[in-house]
């Protein structure tokens, strides 16, 4: 994602556009340029790359799109940068100021402190410091001090694909709706756009079936009593996820505040399938949380003739879609599906149990949560079409398959 001091739009009427860059020539050597440098940066610090970065930037009429280039370059999808230090930058300033405070002052004094605590550190902690690493890492921790350790380099392709992913995302920082049709497409593609949808926590109303297609109304964050970033960066975070979806078409309905007038201009922006963005998540299947994941490491280790299985149906529900975390397949064809409801804000809660019972499915399990408030939620699990298995801090198989010997 860009910050929005680099993002470019021009107005088309009330049509907002966002100037994407063509990959071409000039642009695949700029982007190879700085790709060049980020790789020749390994091992030395953030503020001599920023200086050098700056230096590339020069005074030509493109730099924006270089500081927007090195911006998605310095993010952790490519970039580590470490605190290099031998002891914690804080601790170890306490031990130099400590000692400097039982000597005059002087470039000898100052050299003595530091040979003396290069010794002391040298019998702590097993290896030898010298004084030019303490000297280096008493301001270890500030950002520019820091160290690129490691640079993943991408292509420039898919580095200047990115930047104009990241153009087109940040026009939802301003969004107060968007309407999104996802029309006839395989099952496996509206599963994950809606896990991901539930993963990012979106307020979403949801129409139609995996036959005919969905149109999902989607809140924005100026729709929000106050505008929230937060948010605005998850609905953003949405885009890469519905590229994977074959065939669809939005509308986002925009609020923009006039930088001269204070006024708020509405605006409208537009885009579908044919749009060219190319993505950068996995295919693969997420999980929302590390109960799932821990959840699966622990069933493919159990010796079971149950088939735990991620992809599931869509359980269709007014205003919305379920969609369970796993389904469990016998071989005698018995199934369950299988819903994890863990640590959630009352409001969810809410909203989980309405939907179970309004599904009326006596094939649904729900493990919950033994942490949360379900009372404090005004949650009661009285009268579920549902069956209900109960966890702490790990949902265990064995409850699961416990539970389906009863069945």
């Amino acid at each position: 994602m860009l910050p929005t001091d680099l993002l470019m739009y021009r107005y088309s009427g009330e049509e907002i556009v966002p100037k994407r860059l063509a990959i071409g020539g000039q642009t695949l050597a700029i982007a190879n340029s700085l790709i060049a440098l980020f790789q020749a940066a390994k091992g030395g610090t953030r503020g001599e790359l920023k200086r050098q970065l700056q230096a590339l930037e020069g005074e030509n009429t493109d730099y924006r799109m270089k500081r927007g280039l090195a911006h998605l370059l310095t993010s952790e999808s490519f970039s580590h940068f470490e605190t290099i230090s031998p002891l914690d930058p804080l601790a170890l300033r306490q031990r130099v100021f400590a000692l400097s405070a039982q000597k005059a002052g002087g470039s000898s004094a100052t050299q003595s402190t530091l040979q003396h605590l290069a010794e002391c550190l040298s019998q702590e902690l097993g290896h030898d410091v010298l004084p030019t690493q303490i000297h280096a890492g008493l301001y270890a921790d500030l950002p520019d001090n820091q160290i690129l350790t490691r640079f993943e380099a991408p292509t420039a392709e898919a580095l200047l694909h990115r930047y104009n992913l990241s153009q087109v995302q940040g026009v939802f920082y301003r969004a107060s709706h968007i309407t999104l049709n996802a029309h006839r497409n395989d099952p496996g593609e509206y599963k994950l756009l809606f896990r991901y949808l539930k993963l990012f926590r979106l307020m979403t109303y949801i129409e139609g079936d995996a036959d005919h297609g969905f149109t999902l109304t989607i809140d924005g964050p100026t729709s929000l009593f106050k505008p929230n970033t937060h948010y605005g960066l998850k609905l953003a975070m949405l885009l890469p996820a519905l590229l994977h979806v074959t065939k669809w078409n939005l509308t986002a309905t925009l609020q923009q505040r006039d930088l001269y007038s204070g006024k708020v201009r509405s605006g409208r922006f537009t885009l579908n399938s044919d749009c060219g963005l190319v993505t950068h998540y996995p295919p693969g299947k997420t999980y929302d949380s590390m109960v799932e994941e821990s959840f699966v490491d622990r069933w493919l280790k159990t010796k079971t003739d149950w088939q735990l299985e991620r992809e599931v149906d869509l359980i269709p529900i007014p205003g919305s879609v379920m969609i369970p975390d796993f389904r469990l397949a016998h071989p005698d064809g018995r199934t369950f599906l299988l819903e994890i409801v863990g640590y959630w804000r009352p409001e969810y809660l809410q909203k989980k149990f309405s939907q179970v019972r309004q599904s009326g499915r006596d094939d649904l399990i729900l493990a919950i949560s033994e942490r949360l408030n379900l009372e404090k939620a005004g949650v009661k699990v009285d009268h579920l079409p549902a069956k209900v298995v109960w966890f702490k801090d790990q949902l265990m198989p064995k409850t699961v398959l416990a539970l389906l010997e009863q069945a």
